[in-house]
């Protein structure tokens, strides 16, 4: 009963959101947010070259909707390697971002309840780790800390005090060393009709 009650004050809360797998019908509300909440530059940063030409892991891109069911805040995981591990062997990890919420809903706890629901997803689908470039007294909360990432790099610049790392599982990222690599799916394109 307290569940059904919790969900009816969610409901009626001027500020009610739900979090949900983001589906193609999202993608250019997505990317229009992403524009304004990270300006134009969002596509040169080293984590961009992580993300570019994948597609994010199976179940781990999420969007907030509000009660008219429009994007609001967005956040994705992505397949990575994160170096290698003491056995030489490539560290599977995921990599979060971006998160983003709507300047105008910002402040109500969108992001937080994001980033949550991100971690409890990657946890359940059996994920390691989780690595990050972002503010470390926002993300801390949840977990993350740059001794986690501590030796591994970016390909691209980064700044090492932003570069934080969640251990799903314990032990996960202990040894692992060197450059994030992209492991995912990548995105195919259409196979182009010739005319006869």
């Amino acid at each position: 009963m307290a569940a059904v009650l919790d969900a009816v004050r969610a409901f009626l809360a001027p500020n009610a959101f739900v979090i949900s797998e983001e589906t193609p019908a999202d993608v250019v509300a997505r990317e229009n947010l992403l524009d304004r909440a990270m300006g134009a530059d969002r596509r040169k940063k080293s984590s961009e070259k992580l993300r570019r030409g994948r597609v994010p892991a199976q179940g781990l891109a999420l969007v907030a909707r509000d009660r008219d069911g429009h994007v609001i805040g967005t956040v994705r995981l992505w397949n990575v390697e994160a170096g290698v591990g003491r056995d030489g062997a490539p560290v599977d990890a995921l990599l979060l971002g971006p998160l983003a919420v709507d300047s105008t809903h910002e402040g109500k706890g969108i992001g937080g309840a994001l980033m949550r629901a991100a971690i409890a997803q990657a946890h359940a689908r059996g994920h390691g780790a989780i690595l990050l470039v972002g503010d470390a007294p926002y993300y801390e909360r949840f977990g993350f800390f740059a001794d986690k990432a501590q030796h591994l790099i970016m390909p691209g610049p980064f700044q090492r005090e932003r570069f934080l790392g969640l251990e799903l599982k314990t032990g996960w990222l202990d040894g692992a060393a060197g450059m994030l690599t992209a492991s995912g799916v990548k995105l195919t394109r259409p196979i182009e009709r010739r005319a006869a």
